[in-house]
């Protein structure tokens, strides 16, 4: 081996040696080798499309919007806005996912509305205020990962995507504890009940406080476009703050 293979090899094999012992203990214990349950379930090659810097637009919401009206237009992503929210509850680190789906992109980031009073992400956030997106399209063989701080949208903007939901979902809004326990689906349906009561004859059912619009603001947007082989385009923006400029890096696969 040469020596500037070597080096190069070194710049990322070295931060690894520090989890050496941790490795070798699990290699050593075959109590953890399993048979499994599932295991390698047959896949395929992603060869539909590539990405190099030549297609990137400058600012990464030009180029999130680009990719999000074409899954769009593809009658195969047929539900484009899915995806999957990731937060991380403190001291403990731990981190939980769901599927949730994309409402709105403005000028300062990505919003999605939930419930902010009892669910599980509204005990995450108020612990810790970064959060994380990721967009899947099958189809298209695309991921765009996001990265970022949150933030409460005002009321106006809650208020103005909660008027265009359906009425069973205004419904359903102020009725859910969400993520608390409950005895029975009875419990719930009484739930929803009392509130079809409550504002029966009303036409106009008013936006929950403890419901609304959570913007991830992006700090790094990822761009990856599957290849063969495994060794796929990936291109990252990145910023530190929300007032500094954006750079774009490719990354390894």
């Amino acid at each position: 081996m040469s020596y500037t293979l070597w080096k190069q090899l070194s710049r990322f094999t070295w931060p690894l040696r520090k989890y050496a012992p941790i490795l070798r203990t699990m290699a050593d214990d075959t109590g953890r080798t399993q048979t499994p349950i599932i295991f390698a379930p047959e896949t395929y090659q992603y060869d539909k499309f590539s990405l190099d810097e030549s297609q990137l637009e400058k600012d990464p919401i030009d180029q999130f919007t680009k990719w999000f009206n074409e899954a769009k237009q593809d009658n195969s992503e047929t539900l484009p806005e899915a995806i999957t929210f990731s937060s991380a509850e403190l001291p403990s680190g731990r981190v939980s996912s769901r599927v949730l789906l994309f409402k709105e992109l403005d000028h300062r980031g990505f919003v999605i509305y939930s419930n902010w009073g009892t669910s599980k992400k509204a005990k995450d956030i108020q612990s810790n205020p970064h959060g994380a997106i990721n967009f899947f399209w099958k189809d298209l063989q695309r991921q765009v990962r996001i990265d970022g701080f949150t933030e409460h949208v005002n009321r106006e903007t809650s208020e103005r995507y909660f008027k265009t939901r359906p009425r069973g979902s205004k419904i359903g809004a102020w009725s859910s504890p969400q993520s608390s326990i409950i005895k029975s689906r009875a419990e719930l349906d009484e739930l929803a009940k009392e509130n079809e009561k409550r504002f029966e004859g009303q036409e106009e059912i008013p936006c929950p406080d403890f419901w609304g619009g959570l913007r991830v603001v992006p700090l790094e947007i990822e761009f990856w476009q599957g290849r063969p082989s495994r060794l796929h385009d990936r291109f990252t923006y990145r910023r530190k703050t929300e007032h500094d400029e954006w750079e774009v890096f490719r990354l390894a696969p």
